[in-house]
């Protein structure tokens, strides 16, 4: 207070006189301008902002005067497409270009693009180009002259990744979510009753999925995806990809890809990201205007090559550089639905009718991009591309409109894959079809047709002398879904949802009815990797009540009800493909009468072993129950004096005690009233 009253005094000055801010002839500024305008610095323009939009190309062709035109002709078709070029320089030296150039585009964005998608790109034997910003030349000035070794990262040892493959009993392992997403488990299927193998609460925001040979586990979360494995499935891997919602794996697993709605901005692609599983590390990202036909980028069954659908074009990636594959799209006017071959690099794709032009279907062969076999159709409506498990066959399901009758007449093409110019042979059906089904290791298919309730399913034979024959048709159907063995033979004919879980057994060799079933409002049916058990189940997602899934064998024999609070999903962990030749595994079928009496005996032992440890068990809780018991009889007599005492020496413990202190009441109740009229009196 008194500071400010003698600063008061010094300042004193007239109202009309203005006061003098001037600083005196010796006075010396010591602050800074980082000091005093810090915020404002910050701000600053910076150098590298007017020359943002340039690119370096590193390894161009060295020419004279006379080839310079050509050489731009080349540079301005290639690096053009990634944005309008506003400048270029190709400074010479002797006569000749020095075999770099510079180039401008009109915005940053454009020349990010160029570094991203031209770095790499091999224009002839002797060149492949180097793309560079030219403002990441301070980065690279800056970086130390002597090279330091990196630093070891340290092992991590997450076990045995494939450890359920050498349970002794062989039991398949799945995963559930219950308890409406809060809890997941992962479960050894085991005809008694599941073993529980890990259980955790809010496992997964979402839902789960294994990888295509089981050996991950995927969890959802909202800052991305986590991936798990090894015997007490630690966190073997984490993607950060924001909001994530959809995931895919490529078949050899080295692969995983992501999209999320949220992440997505026009200069830095990031709804659909590709990462490397073993390293964490993200490959590259894409754009995606829709996600609604997941997976937008599908594999081909080595996992070498990924593919993806546009309007009219059809881009074909390679790994690992993620490139395009010849640096170039196919244009594929029309184009409207694509798929790989399980067994092969080949890719079908069909194309609608354009004017006086047919449909067709094409299988194009990869790498080298080679047509094998080009099918017109006319008159169609609609395709749909169905693939055998092995490649072996495919086939094309063609809904068109003949001319000269009403409604819409399906044909089946059946490509035969492993035959010389691939022949097609054809079924034509004239019902519409409700499902299709390949068997996956042989050669007959299924149908669902007709409408409800006169719905047939008919089996078809693609017999090597060029013939389909039908095999055999059930009529009157309650089913909407075709569920094939993983290993062939035997199907499951479902009814879900809307049809009451309806179930059908079928042993496709003689085509019988095994067994006539039902599950209730089942949703989703799911084999084992093995084809020995099937489970049906109501998940709490579809249906809110009954939430369960039960266990039959392949024959429809039901051994278990498993009854899950709020149950959503079960998923089997998948099985790799078998070590063994197709050798040994006919040599295993030939002695198989030799080892199943070994399974016999051991099914026997194993039965006895499990009535003994029954027997166990219920002696065990009778026990504990007998102890129960006689420490709370021992408790409620000496408890006996405290009742008595609160209710008044009055004994209640029996039931006929104190009986002339009773009262007898009588209650009377109203009924009814009935009115019956005698006629007029």
């Amino acid at each position: 207070m008194r500071d400010t009253e003698n600063m008061e005094a010094e300042i004193e000055f007239d109202d009309g006189e203005e006061p003098s801010f001037s600083d005196p002839e010796d006075f010396v500024d010591d602050i800074s301008d980082e000091e005093l305008l810090g915020d404002v610095l910050r701000e600053k323009p910076l150098e590298a902002d007017g020359i943002d939009s340039v690119i370096v190309v590193d390894n161009v062709p060295q020419v004279g005067p006379d080839r310079l035109e050509k050489l731009k002709n080349v540079i301005h078709k290639i690096f053009s497409k990634f944005g309008k070029i506003t400048n270029e320089f190709y400074p010479d030296a002797d006569g000749k270009t020095k075999g770099y150039i510079f180039l401008e585009y009109s915005a940053p964005s454009h020349a990010h693009e160029a570094v991203k998608n031209a770095d790499g790109y091999k224009l002839d034997k002797q060149h492949t180009f180097r793309v560079n910003l030219f403002t990441d030349f301070d980065k690279y000035m800056s970086i130390c002259d002597e090279w330091e070794t990196p630093e070891k990262q340290p092992f991590k040892d997450f076990g045995n990744l494939r450890h359920w493959l050498e349970d002794p009993d062989c039991r398949d392992q799945y995963s559930v979510i219950y308890d409406s997403g809060e809890r997941t488990g992962i479960f050894a299927s085991d005809v008694k009753e599941p073993i529980e193998i890990e259980e955790r609460a809010r496992w997964t925001e979402t839902y789960v999925r294994w990888s295509p040979k089981g050996t991950y586990l995927a969890t959802f979360h909202q800052r991305g995806i986590a991936l798990w494995g090894g015997e007490k499935f630690k966190q073997i891997q984490r993607f950060s990809h924001q909001g994530v919602q959809l995931i895919d794996f490529s078949p050899c697993e080295r692969y995983v890809v992501t999209f999320s709605p949220l992440m997505d901005t026009k200069d830095d692609p990031q709804a659909i990201i590709i990462w490397d599983v073993l390293t964490g590390q993200k490959k590259r990202g894409f754009h995606c205007e829709s996600s609604a036909h997941w997976p937008i980028f599908k594999w081909s069954p080595d996992g070498k090559f990924f593919a993806r659908m546009t309007q009219d074009t059809l881009s074909i990636y390679e790994t690992p550089s993620m490139g395009l594959l010849d640096k170039k799209s196919l244009k594929i006017n029309g184009i409207k639905d694509f798929s790989w071959s399980p067994g092969d690099n080949i890719i079908a794709f069909w194309v609608p009718e354009d004017k006086d032009i047919p449909a067709r279907v094409t299988l194009m062969q990869l790498p080298s991009r080679n047509e094998i076999r080009v099918r017109n159709l006319f008159n169609v409506v609609d395709c749909k591309l169905h693939w055998q498990k092995n490649g072996d066959y495919l086939c094309v399901k063609v809904d068109r409109t003949p001319k000269g009758t009403q409604g819409v007449v399906t044909n089946f093409e059946i490509f035969r894959m492993r035959e010389k110019q691939v022949p097609v042979d054809v079924v034509e059906m004239k019902e519409s079809i409700i499902a299709f089904a390949w068997e996956p290791n042989g050669s007959k298919f299924a149908v669902l047709h007709g409408e409800a309730p006169r719905i047939n399913s008919s089996f078809y034979h693609v017999k090597n002398n060029g013939k389909i024959d039908l095999i055999k048709m059930f009529d009157k159907q309650q089913a909407n879904s075709i569920f094939w063995s993983p290993q062939g033979q035997f199907l499951v004919l479902a009814g879900l949802r809307s049809m009451n879980g309806a179930l059908a057994f079928v042993d496709t060799s003689d085509c019988t009815m095994m067994n006539i079933a039902e599950h209730y409002m089942a949703s989703d049916v799911e084999w084992d990797p093995t084809g020995r058990y099937v489970v049906t189940s109501v998940s709490w997602w579809s249906h809110k009540v009954d939430n369960a899934f039960w266990l039959w064998t392949f024959q429809g024999r039901l051994l278990q009800k498993n009854n899950k609070e709020r149950f959503c999903q079960l998923l089997w962990r998948p099985r790799p493909p078998s070590l063994l030749t197709q050798e040994q595994i006919k040599l295993i079928k030939k002695d198989l009468k030799k080892y199943s009496k070994i399974f016999e005996q051991k099914d026997r032992l194993s039965q006895s072993k499990a009535s003994k440890e029954l027997v166990d068990k219920r002696r065990t809780m009778m026990e504990e129950y007998r102890q129960y018991r006689e420490r709370a009889t021992a408790m409620y007599h000496e408890q006996r004096p405290l009742r008595l005492e609160l209710r008044g020496g009055v004994d209640t413990d029996d039931l006929d005690s104190n009986v002339d202190d009773w009262e007898e009441e009588t209650i009377e109740f109203f009924i009814n009233e009935e009115i019956i009229p005698i006629g007029d009196l």
